[in-house]
């Protein structure tokens, strides 16, 4: 090859270099401009009031649960900076404390609390999701035997979830759903899963439930499919709670479809079925239904806003929404779970957005919000 044709190759190859990096940087600023677009269009609705203002070392709040004395812990993953461990905290007032470390993953070397609830034994019970530590089905089910107050152990009881999210108990059932629990037929799959109380007071640390990846595993209560749209994202079945005459909720993250489950009165699966809702939903994350009104609120995190919908009827409203903010004063910073105490309803803003949401990265300010309902 003569010196002449080796510059031409070069010359040719340091010009496309430069094209493809102009396309890439055409393309962020494209998708920077309209995240920005879609923030500046979202409208300011309803008034949330900041609860607390969150040290580094509690980045990403999370789950909620009410416990039998009424006092509400929080779970803190720390995903948006995991060099800080996951523990689980409680409100008390306007400040947030400190209750008890939680065991990391033995091959992760994370711990990740998610959804939290406690059940009829007074043990609180949390998922584990290592989803974004490993996604070989490294997730799992825990339970925090408390007594008083006080922590005095934890158990790992399952293990084998893609992403396991929101825990539920109803009566001796407890209910998991798993956003990310594909199958060799279905790729973009999600779950919720079925434990009795007996089989869990079996399961140890040393000898947990181990789950079937890829499978119907005899667990699965029902499966779902995520239509995949310009977010690029997968995740399914999220938050989940259940209205006065039992029956089932949960929604997508990726898509915002909403279904409803209906229940045998063993616990069982009945039946499901897509809920017809009077407007779309982009997102669902957490959510919790109020079985005094049937009324469920959800935290719409794409969109940065707390949504109602009326059971009886579809009907969809907007509590609260705001644009793009870091959650000073109490605005919304991506809610991801919500708990009604009272007519006090509290937002864990999680902070820790994906492409296209209205929250458009992951900032210094960490907030827990609430409402006070009419």
């Amino acid at each position: 090859m003569t010196r002449y044709v080796l510059l031409t190759l070069i010359i040719i190859g340091f010009l496309a270099r430069c094209q493809q990096q102009k396309k890439e940087t055409s393309t962020e600023i494209a998708d920077s401009t309209a995240t920005a677009m879609a923030a500046d269009s979202v409208p300011t609705i309803g008034n949330p009031v900041l609860l607390a203002t969150l040290p580094e070392k509690y980045n990403t709040p999370d789950g909620l649960a009410l416990g039998p004395d009424g006092t509400v812990y929080l779970s803190m993953p720390n995903l948006a900076n995991n060099d800080y461990p996951g523990v689980l905290l409680k409100i008390v007032g306007d400040s947030v404390q400190f209750v008890s470390d939680l065991p990391a993953h033995p091959e992760t070397k994370h711990a990740c609390p998610m959804d939290l609830a406690f059940g009829p034994d007074g043990n609180l019970y949390y998922a584990d999701n290592q989803y974004e530590n490993d996604k070989n089905n490294k997730s799992r089910l825990m339970r925090i035997r408390m007594k008083g107050g006080k922590v005095l152990g934890v158990d790992q009881l399952v293990t084998g979830f893609g992403l396991s999210n929101a825990v539920l108990w109803k009566g001796n059932n407890l209910y998991v759903t798993d956003s990310q629990w594909d199958t060799d037929k279905d790729d973009k799959g999600s779950a919720i899963f079925r434990f009795t109380m007996a089989e869990l007071n079996k399961a140890t640390t040393n000898a947990p439930i181990v789950l079937k990846p890829k499978t119907m595993d005899p667990h699965v209560l029902t499966t779902f499919t995520t239509t995949v749209n310009e977010t690029g994202l997968d995740n399914g079945a999220d938050g989940l709670d259940y209205d006065s005459q039992g029956n089932l909720y949960t929604g997508s993250f990726g898509d915002g479809t909403l279904y409803k489950v209906a229940l045998k009165p063993d616990g069982s699966f009945a039946s499901k079925q897509v809920l017809s809702v009077s407007q779309p939903i982009a997102c669902v994350d957490g959510l919790i239904v109020d079985r005094a009104t049937n009324t469920m609120y959800l935290c719409n995190s794409r969109m940065n806003a707390i949504m109602t919908v009326n059971l009886a009827d579809g009907t969809v409203s907007t509590l609260a929404q705001n644009g793009d903010t870091d959650g000073q004063y109490g605005r919304l910073d991506q809610p991801a779970e919500v708990l009604l105490k009272g007519k006090r309803l509290y937002i864990s803003d999680y902070d820790k957005p994906e492409k296209k949401f209205v929250n458009s990265k992951a900032d210094d300010v960490h907030t827990m919000s609430y409402i006070e309902l009419k």
